[in-house]
């Protein structure tokens, strides 16, 4: 969704300059919610919501934090764990804890003794293969990161850049989980001589590279390996009519690294009423169970339901690699930049 939803609107005033019957919230271009959801909010709240869309979202929270002193919204959404500590060493965030707080699962909640943001859904970046490729070649999917070095694989899988794209950076931060400090960067050099593509973000990586994909198949995407999401193949069965009986991708189970997404009260938003009710609504229950089918993450509200066909395709990884945000911040930026020299020069 993007532009703004009418609604009636109040006198509320928020902080600052700008509009107060407006919130704005800051997203990277994967933020959807239904119009319904978001018209029930704006209802409740007498807030208008006025989406702004920055491409992905490694370039959103770069974006954000360029902006942070003259901002362009009140909230933003989609910082995940591998970004996290970047923002709140740049001071994105002011402190705010949302009512339902509590309600989140403990092990997805960070920053708890300061409150700058709050989780809204999790999932695992993972390779997604297409079942076809591999069927019509009486080839095996690979299941590991192992597995991705075979020979049999060569040329075929598509990633994201770790510097510019966060699935990319979860890929990464996924191959040093497993591999460890003194590993992972001998991985990628056998995943390079193997024939891995990097292109900048993954909507050109799943939409346009990957054969897979309802977009890919229409842009004569040829690589049938490609970095995205446990819980993308539902969306291939979601938009496809007639529905298929069974997704037409797969996950590669030991490929997976759990991610999982943040939002916050930008410093210096003009409207910072309107921006804390809007945070509050995030982790509403009704928003919660309207983002499995829109944003295709899960919900980090306990309790919150999973539509039955987003279960069925789109399952939790059951052993992601995981990392402690710590480390992720000691690391990460080396990390980065030894990956772009080795793997993109």
């Amino acid at each position: 969704m993007a532009g703004t939803l009418a609604a009636c609107g109040s006198s509320d005033s928020g902080q600052g300059s700008g509009d107060s019957r407006t919130v704005t919230l800051v997203s990277h271009n994967s933020w959807a919610a239904s119009k319904d959801v978001i018209a029930a909010f704006e209802k409740q709240s007498g807030y208008k919501v006025n989406v702004l869309e920055d491409g992905d979202a490694g370039q959103a929270v770069n974006k954000a934090i360029l902006t942070k002193d003259n901002p362009q919204g009140d909230v933003f959404f989609g910082v995940d764990n591998t970004l996290l500590s970047r923002a709140l060493d740049n001071g994105l965030f002011q402190p705010y804890e949302a009512k339902g707080t509590d309600r989140i699962a403990p092990e997805y909640r960070a920053d708890q003794d300061k409150h700058r943001v709050t989780p809204v859904d999790t999932g695992d970046i993972c390779v997604n293969y297409d079942k076809k490729y591999f069927a019509d070649r009486k080839l095996d999917p690979p299941r590991s990161f192992d597995d991705l070095v075979k020979p049999q694989y060569k040329n075929l899988l598509v990633t994201e850049n770790a510097s510019t794209s966060s699935p990319g950076l979860g890929f990464l931060l996924g191959t040093a989980a497993k591999y460890g400090d003194d590993g992972w960067e001998d991985y990628w050099k056998k995943l390079k001589a193997n024939g891995v593509k990097v292109v900048d973000g993954w909507e050109q990586a799943y939409n346009e590279e990957f054969s897979g994909s309802a977009g890919g198949k229409k842009a004569k995407g040829d690589r049938p390996l490609v970095v995205s999401y446990a819980s993308s193949p539902p969306v291939e069965v979601v938009y496809t009519d007639p529905k298929p009986s069974t997704a037409p991708t797969g996950v590669a189970q030991g490929t997976c690294f759990r991610q999982v997404e943040y939002a916050g009260l930008l410093s210096n938003a003009k409207n910072t009423k309107g921006g804390k009710a809007f945070l509050d609504f995030l982790i509403s229950e009704r928003f919660q169970e309207d983002m499995p089918l829109n944003m295709y993450v899960y919900p980090v509200r306990e309790g919150a339901q999973v539509p039955p066909e987003f279960a069925k395709y789109g399952p939790q990884a059951k052993d992601p690699e995981t990392m402690d945000p710590a480390k992720i911040a000691d690391h990460r930026d080396q990390w980065v930049k030894s990956w772009t020299s080795l793997v993109l020069k």
